[in-house]
């Protein structure tokens, strides 16, 4: 019985694309392995800034929404729009930015209004300004928040920062909620008309309350006066989040040199408050909006003291601390913000790139030397085959097959485009053709003479 022969291959006569292909299916696999690292590094490790973020600021005509529309107007310079959401005050903002519902990425969050939680999860990109604690009462001599109790004092409205803050120090002081003394719910200038008219016997302002026409209007009223915190570095040490606060004699009026003497006084400071995810780029950005903003002198500070990288209660982030000591990153220096964002990415991907480019660089020749090889290996086993089907071939019609074959691997060999690297073995092959050709033909005319 004859024995089965596979069907020999169809062997391509025309091979100018042959070494693009070779090339082009050996560099694919990396060349998509790199398509798909960087756009996860993209994704995961360095995604772009955002074109938009949300600050949660303050009640409306406070310090705090004057600040964050501040900002705003800084942050569109680079194409960065800040959405500001009014709120009650610090409490609120501090609650919002711990919501991940809610969508904050930063907040305006004056010092003693923190949790645990809050502290462990927030970072801070610095202090921007002060809030200091004045308080006001009917009468003379008082020096300690204890010398107010039993008495009815307004300590500001429900959830707002400076009643959380007078809640707190009034507590060290041995007066809390429920006992012979009456806290009342009052803040600003609804405090201040109540102590005025004598309904109320002492007041705490904090923040937008302390204005300097609202010190020297009460300080011109006969019977009320200021407490001076001498003890104010005691508050400081016990409340790390405060500060002692001096006013320096005449610093409110120089010609009634009002106060006449040094007073003391102590209070928090506002800090700009982020997520851990906030985008290194935008906390740049917002740092730079601070210093425009905060850093001209005033009556609370001077040149160039805010904003201030000293850590109270929340960390100050890594990016915050590389920024105020080294400033702007040389691209973001001589490139605008989002082309220095583009070139920083790039900058980022070069090492994961770098890292599996060397490897390939190894890799893509020995595959692409490889597939040659595998090309002229299929050369052989097709000569092979006809070498084979020589000694079993005995009619004529089969013998002109093999020489068919043969010829068409002859063609195909002809016009086959060989790297220099490959030369050596492409010769080589064609001398086993020969040698096939010859034996066939040998066998031929063994037949024919036997």
């Amino acid at each position: 019985m004859k024995q089965y022969r596979p069907r020999p291959p169809r062997f391509p006569h025309g091979h100018s694309h042959v070494a693009w292909r070779d090339l082009s299916l050996t560099s694919a696999p990396f060349a998509l392995l790199f398509v798909v690292v960087i756009g996860l590094i993209v994704w995961l490790a360095d995604p772009a800034p955002p074109r938009t973020i949300t600050i949660s600021a303050g009640p409306q005509d406070s310090s705090l929404l004057d600040t964050a529309e501040r900002y705003k107007k800084i942050l569109a310079r680079n194409g960065v729009t800040l959405n500001v959401l009014q709120s009650d005050g610090s409490v609120q903002n501090l609650q919002r930015l711990m919501d991940p519902k809610s969508h904050v990425d930063l907040a305006l969050v004056q010092g003693g209004v923190s949790d645990a939680a809050a502290r462990a999860s927030l970072i801070s990109l610095g202090s921007v300004f002060y809030v200091p604690l004045v308080v006001f009462y009917r009468g003379k001599g008082m020096t300690q928040l204890s010398d107010l109790e039993g008495k009815k004092i307004a300590i500001g409205r429900e959830g707002s920062g400076t009643r959380r803050l007078s809640l707190n120090l009034l507590e060290a002081n041995g007066i809390a909620p429920g006992g012979v003394t009456q806290l009342v719910p009052l803040d600003g200038m609804d405090a201040a008309k109540q102590l005025v008219a004598g309904n109320v016997d002492a007041a705490l302002f904090n923040g937008d309350s302390t204005t300097r026409g609202l010190m020297l209007r009460l300080l011109g009223i006969p019977g009320i006066s200021v407490m001076d915190f001498t003890e104010a570095s005691a508050y400081t040490r016990l409340f790390p989040y405060l500060d002692e606060i001096d006013l320096p004699p005449g610093v409110l009026d120089l010609r009634r040199k009002i106060p006449p003497q040094i007073l003391h006084l102590i209070g928090p400071t506002v800090e700009i408050l982020a997520r851990q995810s906030l985008h290194p780029a935008i906390s740049d950005l917002v740092i730079e909006a601070a210093q425009e903003v905060h850093g001209m002198p005033g009556l609370l500070q001077n040149a160039g003291q805010f904003p201030s990288p000293i850590a109270r209660e929340y960390p100050i982030s890594e990016e915050a601390t590389r920024y105020y000591k080294s400033g702007k990153s040389f691209l973001y220096r001589i490139l605008p913000f989002w082309l220095a964002s583009i070139a920083d990415r790039i900058l980022v991907l070069l090492l994961p790139v770098a890292v599996l480019l060397i490897p390939a660089l190894r890799l893509i020749p020995a595959l692409y030397a490889w597939r040659v090889r595998s090309r002229i290996y299929r050369y052989y086993g097709a000569l092979i085959a006809i070498e084979r089907s020589v000694l079993e071939s005995s009619i004529e019609e089969e013998r002109k097959a093999l020489i068919a074959e043969l010829d068409e691997i002859e063609q195909s060999l002809n016009t086959l485009r060989m790297p220099l690297a490959h030369a050596d073995a492409f010769y080589v092959l064609r001398e086993h053709v020969g040698f096939v050709r010859a034996h066939l033909s040998e066998a031929s005319r063994q037949k024919v003479s036997g």
